[in-house]
């Protein structure tokens, strides 16, 4: 029976609940820099809480090396689609 019982996922949720509450805690008066290094970090731990336990990406051993290049990939065009989107509104740059 103790095989039956997904341990690994009831742990993943109540992780992710109590992350969900740690990230509440930046809607107190602390300052900014502090609200957005609380909110960083939950956010990067519960999304790779999400992917690991979840979505299963590291029990596949036979395509463990795409699901990898996908995920890096992903976060490449995120990361240039908001860092490029600053950098036209935020920053200042016009053609």
């Amino acid at each position: 029976m103790k095989q039956l019982f997904p341990i690994r996922h009831v742990m993943g949720y109540l992780s992710s609940l109590i992350l969900s509450a740690l990230a509440v805690t930046a809607l107190l008066d602390i300052p900014f820099a502090a609200k957005m290094a609380i909110l960083t970090v939950t956010a990067i731990i519960q999304a790779s809480l999400q992917l690991f336990v979840f979505m299963h990406i590291s029990e596949t051993a036979d395509t463990k090396k795409e699901l990898y290049l996908n995920i890096a990939y992903a976060l490449f065009v995120g990361l240039v689609t908001i860092f490029g989107s600053m950098y036209i509104f935020v920053w200042g740059w016009y053609s």
